[in-house]
C-alpha cells in the first residue's frame, strides 16, 4: 500500500509581513544577525512584501537590479539600502552597543 506525503509549501517571510511594523522588526532582527547578506536577503524579502516594482520604482532602482542587489548573499551598496529603506518608508539609526552611551563633554 502506497502511502502519499502531505503537500508543504515552502516558507515564504514576504507573505507574513502585514505592515510597516513587521517589516521593521524583521528588519531590525537581520541586522542583529551580524550577518552582511542577511540584511540584503531580508530586504528583499520586505521588498516582496510590499511588491517588488512598486519599491524599485520609489526607490529609483530597476526591478532587476534591486533583484539582484537584493538577492540572499549580496552585496548591495550603502546607497542602495538607503533608497530602498526609504521607499519602504524606514530610516536607519544607530544605538550604542550594549546601551552604554558615550560620556558628555
Amino acid at each position: 500500500m502506497k502511502v502519499s506525503s502531505p503537500k508543504t509549501h515552502p516558507f515564504d517571510p514576504a507573505e507574513h509581513l502585514r505592515d510597516d511594523e513587521d517589516i521593521a522588526e524583521y528588519l531590525r532582527q537581520a541586522l542583529e544577525e551580524g550577518e552582511p547578506g542577511e540584511l540584503a536577503e531580508a530586504l528583499g524579502v520586505a521588498a516582496k512584501a510590499r511588491g517588488m516594482s512598486a519599491v524599485a520604482r520609489e526607490a529609483g532602482i530597476g526591478r532587476e537590479s534591486l533583484y539582484r542587489a537584493l538577492r540572499a548573499g549580496a552585496d548591495p551598496r550603502f546607497q542602495t539600502v538607503q533608497r530602498v529603506c526609504a521607499a519602504l518608508g524606514l530610516k536607519l539609526t544607530l544605538t550604542p552597543a550594549g546601551g552604554t552611551q558615550a560620556p558628555t563633554r
